[in-house]
């Protein structure tokens, strides 16, 4: 079973490599340290399985694995995330990911969530699966979440506006909007209500 692996963290990453090489059916046939590479690494290298961290330099694993799954649809991915979220969660299965597992998992899970995927089964940590199902949905439109995700990087109305080619006033119009439906004292704990939801890559 071919194995492409994307973790930004050095000693994580070749510590993960050495855990999946001890398996005799696993080969890790690549190791990638920026979102942005994994789909070119996968062209070439042809995994079946990407294990795939969601916060990497260039872009997200989530975005990554979207664009995986378009590219390479043979080639099945299981994240691999320290970010228990619901709505982490939900944005993984959104874009096509077959495993979800929890960094804090046992060593031993990640080779049979590797093998699961591979056949073709789901597999999502079971507590993160019952908290998903009672959280509330994301009550954010896609241009909220982009004005939303802007303001989060520190972009003050006008910078917003002229990224998403809006006036300044429409860009104050969201933020108001988002504030009222995240039921939010401000745009900052808006932001904040949103990242700890997991709306926010």
């Amino acid at each position: 079973m071919r194995i492409l692996l994307a973790e930004d963290v050095h000693m994580i990453r070749g510590a993960l490599v050495a855990l999946l090489q001890l398996e005799p059916d696993l080969h890790v046939v690549a190791a990638v340290d920026r979102g942005d590479t994994i789909v070119p690494t996968a062209l070439t290298s042809r995994p079946d399985v990407a294990v795939i961290d969601i916060d990497l330099p260039g872009i997200d694993g989530l975005t990554a694995a979207a664009e995986l799954h378009e590219q390479l649809p043979s080639c099945r991915t299981l994240i691999l995330t320290s970010l228990g979220r619901p709505g982490t969660l939900r944005r993984a299965l959104s874009a096509h990911v077959s495993g979800f597992l929890l960094k804090d998992s046992p060593p031993d899970q990640l080779a049979l969530a590797v093998r699961s995927v591979a056949t073709g089964r789901r597999v999502v940590d079971p507590q993160l699966a019952l908290t998903a199902w009672d959280s509330p949905e994301n009550p954010l439109s896609p241009r909220e979440l982009e004005v939303l995700r802007l303001a989060a990087r520190g972009a003050d109305a006008a910078e917003i506006a002229g990224c998403l080619y809006l006036s300044k006033g429409t860009v104050r119009n969201y933020l108001t909007a988002i504030v009222g439906k995240l039921g939010a004292r401000n745009r900052i704990d808006a932001i904040r209500i949103a990242e700890d939801a997991g709306w926010l890559p």
